[in-house]
């Protein structure tokens, strides 16, 4: 046998244990990533009175989508839904477009500041909640006072939405910035020598081309917005205009916690944002996988 035959061999069988190892590897990283969502759901289709009776890792003696339809009733589960839509949906809108437009002028458009101006939309988002609700709850009051109401913007919807589009443009920028100097700028200059403005640009040429980046960002902003609740519960006081995160309280009991009942609420309230990625799947994996190469 030649020297290049049992190279080639070996080289063979080294790949091979590679790709083994590797195919190990994410094979327990899924299974650790995805047994708690499985243990949930598990979790909640089992009676309360079945866990006390043969403990928590016994086989149930039955299945029920009771704690379903408890968490439903107890949840109020379309009045929070509603509040989240209200909260959510501004907001991913004002999110993309305000970030997109961020990042058509620092791409687009040569100047002094641009790069400092995306360093500072981009440091904003580097920075912990834990040090910054005080200074927003704060500027809230202080904004409400000034203009005669102090619920201007503290427990009130448009706050919300503010501090999301505040706190998530600065990601949106970075993205689209990175997205949108894929784009040649032969497209661009061929919308100025035709005479296009500004706002036409952006409008008619670059946004176009920025769908597939669009529509992966808000599957993104809109799970994480949708699932946020610190916000809400520091600036909301009125536990009615809260959105379904912050539902799930309602479901703990004063001295004793039905956790099957909290998994279902845990579940129903996650499952909007799970339909709309498997209904917008393609869109994302499109979005994130484009803007990866030139050319």
């Amino acid at each position: 046998m030649s020297t290049g035959v049992v190279q080639n061999e070996q080289y063979r069988n080294s790949q091979k244990r590679k790709d083994t190892f590797i195919s190990i590897f994410i094979g327990i990283f899924a299974f650790v990533w995805i047994f708690p969502i499985l243990w949930t759901i598990w979790t909640s289709l089992r009676p309360y009175n079945d866990i006390i009776s043969y403990g928590i890792f016994s086989w149930p003696r039955r299945l029920t989508f009771d704690n379903y339809i408890n968490a439903i009733n107890e949840m109020e589960i379309g009045k929070y839904l509603l509040n989240s839509l209200i909260v959510t949906v501004p907001s991913v809108i004002l999110t993309l477009f305000f970030g997109s437009l961020v990042a058509f002028v620092v791409t687009r458009y040569k100047y002094k500041f641009n790069l400092t101006l995306l360093l500072l939309f981009t440091a904003g988002n580097m920075l912990p909640i834990v040090l910054t609700y005080i200074p927003v709850f704060w500027m809230f009051i202080w904004v409400g006072e000034l203009f005669g109401n102090r619920n201007l913007l503290y427990n009130n919807y448009g706050g919300l939405i503010l501090v999301h589009v505040g706190f998530q443009v600065g990601f949106a920028t970075f993205v689209l910035s990175s997205y949108m100097k894929t784009i040649p700028k032969e497209i661009s200059e061929s919308a100025t020598i035709d005479g296009a403005n500004v706002f036409r640009h952006y409008w008619n040429v670059i946004l176009p081309l920025l769908r597939p980046a669009l529509a992966a960002l808000s599957v993104l902003m809109t799970t994480w917005i949708y699932n946020e609740f610190f916000w809400a519960l520091v600036l909301m006081s009125d536990d009615s205009k809260r959105p379904i995160t912050s539902a799930l309280r309602r479901l703990q009991g004063q001295y004793v916690t039905d956790f099957n009942l909290l998994a279902a609420g845990a579940i129903i309230a996650a499952s909007p944002t799970v339909i709309m990625f498997f209904v917008l799947r393609k869109q994302f994996i499109a979005g994130l996988t484009l803007g990866s190469t030139k050319g």
